[in-house]
């Protein structure tokens, strides 16, 4: 067994697509990070897998400053051993793997006794999925709409606030304002309108084949208690649903509220992935 580097990540693909559509929901992160890899989004990326003759082990993948992701598809002794020694070798830095929870802790364990490093749960999560919106749900007043570049400013602000919330990362009002600009200019992002004022947002990413997941769901301070999120999240799902399978989308555990109102409109958990940060 040995891992194995991939400059090309077409090739990278083609390798493993079929072993990650075999749980196309569990991996679609795996998938639509692949994906965003192959269409051009990231320039530094890290792509590897396990190979033992023709046989795929086990695969990771890596878009710094982001957590590693890593999947193992058939279990071999020490292939955590061995991902991180040649990530060692790399002289790639790792702030933190998320995904499977048994895959990431041996991980983690490993490369934290390599490193001398301490192992901190950032966030213990939920993965969601959903095929059907569920029926009769009581709608908040208002519609939805796919943002537009004048709601770029707006959403600036909430998307910061909204890593503060999540404590999923801590973006400068430059980077904030790139990423929504290229939502924006994707058609990724939805809002919720009520007479005229914008009151949450929500976006769709990462397509596979039959999915595709949903996330920055976000309503200021001063809007929330009033189902606003709810019904956006809900009708927005199913529209996507009539040109995807399913829609699925990831929760922090520690917010009953979220996991609430997903699974009033229908989500059902099917993992509990987490966040392992190194410190």
């Amino acid at each position: 067994m040995e891992w194995k580097v991939y400059e090309d990540p077409n090739a990278f693909g083609d390798r493993i697509e079929a072993l990650l559509y075999k749980n196309e929901d569990r991996n679609s992160l795996f998938l639509g990070i692949l994906n965003q890899i192959r269409n051009g989004r990231y320039e530094d990326y890290y792509l590897a897998l396990a190979e033992e003759g023709s046989e795929v082990l086990a695969a990771a993948l890596m878009t710094p400053p982001h957590p590693l992701q890593f999947i193992i598809f058939e279990e071999k002794q020490e292939l955590a051993e061995g991902l991180a020694g040649h990530l060692k070798k790399s002289g790639l830095e790792i702030s933190g793997i998320i995904g499977d929870k048994e895959t990431a802790r041996k991980f983690a364990e490993v490369w934290a006794a390599e490193m001398g490093k301490e192992i901190e749960l950032h966030m213990d999560e939920g993965l969601y999925r959903i095929d059907a919106v569920t029926k009769g749900l009581e709608k908040s007043p208002g519609t939805w709409r796919v943002a537009n570049k004048r709601d770029a400013e707006l959403l600036e602000e909430w998307y910061l606030l909204f890593e503060k919330d999540t404590g999923i990362g801590a973006s400068s009002h430059k980077e904030a304002v790139a990423k929504i600009e290229q939502f924006l200019d994707d058609k990724e992002i939805y809002v919720w309108e009520v007479q005229g004022e914008v009151v949450s947002c929500m976006k769709k990413s990462r397509p596979s084949k039959h999915g595709i997941s949903v996330g920055f769901v976000f309503t200021p301070e001063k809007h929330r208690k009033k189902g606003y999120a709810r019904t956006l999240v809900a009708e927005v799902t199913e529209e996507l649903l009539l040109e995807f399978d399913f829609v699925v989308l990831y929760t922090d555990l520690k917010n009953p509220t979220s996991n609430k109102i997903y699974i009033e409109i229908g989500y059902e958990q099917i993992a509990n992935p987490v966040y392992l940060k190194f410190v």
